[in-house]
């Protein structure tokens, strides 16, 4: 079920790229975006990480933390972060306990065919846990260029 504007953030618990678990508590007080993509090392899923490495600077003046979400397994984020010098970290949701609970898995069409999938999705979440905005089944290119305007030029 995809999230709205005002809804409160599901709670989260995940291991990021370095073994850490991470939950949305430790970013409390702090405003949140999260990026869901379907695989690492992926054309689009590169694409669309670069561009996040490329403007979160602007993320962090800003005071919003950046964190990508994929199933990748924690060594493979590891691997993906290193190769692309992505400075935030990756949480790894192999059962998409994560996905679910933020709209983020369903199903899916490619070649007329449906299956279920990471849906890429981008949910910003203010300081008070409050879902700020929710994107879902965005384009890769061009996306975090879009998250950035909206909140931070």
């Amino acid at each position: 079920m995809k999230l709205e504007t005002g809804a409160d953030a599901p709670y989260f618990n995940a291991t990021d790229d370095e073994g850490t678990t991470v939950t949305l508590d430790d970013y409390a007080g702090h405003p949140l975006v999260l990026y869901f993509y379907p695989k690492a090392f992926t054309p689009g899923c590169t694409t669309e990480s670069c561009d996040f490495r490329d403007r979160h600077e602007a993320f962090y003046k800003a005071g919003y933390e950046i964190l990508g979400v994929s199933p990748d397994q924690p060594d493979k984020l590891a691997e993906f972060r290193t190769e692309y010098d992505l400075p935030f970290h990756l949480l790894s949701d192999p059962d998409h306990v994560m996905a679910d609970a933020y709209g983020a898995w369903g199903i899916k069409k490619n070649y007329g065919k449906e299956y279920e999938g990471l849906i890429r999705s981008t949910i910003v979440i203010d300081a008070s846990g409050t879902v700020e905005h929710a994107w879902y089944n965005v384009k890769a290119t061009g996306h975090a260029e879009r998250v950035a305007r909206e909140l931070v030029e």
